[in-house]
């Protein structure tokens, strides 16, 4: 039997994911760290050691992978080459070729193992498409729970510490042509998507009122320090805490569940503007499915649903009539393994 190793590379720890020729996942690592401020070699070296480790799982030996892949957040070139990317060290890493770097550290053990290289928001949505389409089969998500559907292209969001995303066409991840497709956080929006003026003052790569710096974690960031400040919030539970603006930012879950009105405010104007992002995205792609990933997907059901709703309703009501008719967004199936499921499936698709 033969068997694809994919790879997905994140700030501090990393993931990997093998499938066989039978078209399956059949492992997913845990999470594992990869101590990134050492430097590229160290991670190399721990990737290597989480591939031996998952293929002696398996009971069969590294030679008996056919393809690999790694992904890594952006921006890189199509081969691999890092450029500036925001959650590594720019002296340790800036220009690497994790790619190449990866394969010639496999190649230590298996000669002639080739090692594809994908941005983690394209993998994140091919790994999606693969579940949802069936192309791939997980335990992790049976056949039974995915809507009856079928799929020709799909775009997916990944909300996180910034905004994230990819697009799948014709079930191939498109990457554009330096490998740069799906930077939708870079969106510009327009100024009434947002509550306050200031919140249309994060400066976001080299732009404000983008898409990410209304929908992340940055964002709310942003956006609930200045709320804070003004009088009817006076009195709220968080500002009587110490901490940061983001430290303080990463309660807004909790404090959502339980009821708070800030937190639900916040994660309101958060679902609105995505609503707007996605069908900017939408309007480019008239896609067959628009997904929505990341942290959001772990709120509590019913603050979930409201996120969804309004979403949902923002995106109409701007919307062209031929756009209107998109029956509802879907959250992510593969969770925060959609990177990794989409990794592996590109080094299937060697």
């Amino acid at each position: 039997m033969a068997y694809y190793i994919g790879v997905d590379v994140g700030g501090t720890t990393s993931t990997l994911a093998v499938g066989n020729d039978r078209n399956e996942v059949v492992y997913v690592s845990p999470q594992f760290a990869t101590t990134p401020d050492l430097g590229p070699q160290s991670s190399i070296a721990a990737i290597v050691v989480a591939a031996q480790e998952a293929m002696a799982h398996l009971g069969a030996p590294l030679t008996e992978v056919a393809g690999a892949s790694i992904a890594t957040p952006g921006p890189a070139t199509m081969d691999g080459v890092l450029l500036a990317t925001p959650n590594l060290n720019r002296e340790l890493w800036n220009n690497f070729n994790i790619r190449a770097g990866l394969e010639a550290a496999l190649r230590q053990h298996h000669p002639t193992l080739n090692v594809r290289y994908i941005g983690d928001g394209q993998a994140a949505a091919l790994g999606e498409y693969a579940i949802r389409s069936r192309a791939l089969t997980w335990s992790h998500v049976p056949a039974e729970t995915l809507p009856n559907e079928t799929l020709d292209s799909l775009f997916m969001v990944i909300v996180g510490t910034g905004l994230g995303g990819g697009a799948v066409l014709g079930g191939q991840a498109i990457q554009g042509s330096q490998g740069r497709a799906g930077h939708v956080g870079h969106i510009l929006l327009p100024s009434y998507a947002f509550r306050y003026e200031h919140d249309q003052k994060l400066l976001k790569g080299n732009a404000y009122a983008t898409s990410e710096s209304a929908v992340s974690l940055s964002g709310l960031a942003h956006q609930l320090e200045y709320r804070l400040k003004l009088p009817e919030w006076a009195s709220h539970s968080l500002n009587q805490v110490e901490g940061s603006a983001r430290e303080k930012a990463k309660r807004l879950r909790e404090l959502v569940a339980a009821g708070d009105p800030l937190a639900q405010q916040l994660f309101d104007d958060q679902a609105r503007a995505l609503g707007i992002t996605l069908l900017s995205v939408n309007y480019l792609g008239d896609y067959d499915r628009l997904v929505i990933g990341g942290g959001v997907c772990d709120l509590i059901p019913s603050v979930r649903d409201r996120y969804r709703q309004l979403a949902e309703e923002e995106y109409r009501r701007h919307s062209l009539d031929g756009f209107r008719n998109l029956d509802r967004f879907e959250f992510s199936v593969c969770g925060d393994e959609a990177p990794v499921v989409g990794s592996l499936r590109w080094a299937m698709l060697s």
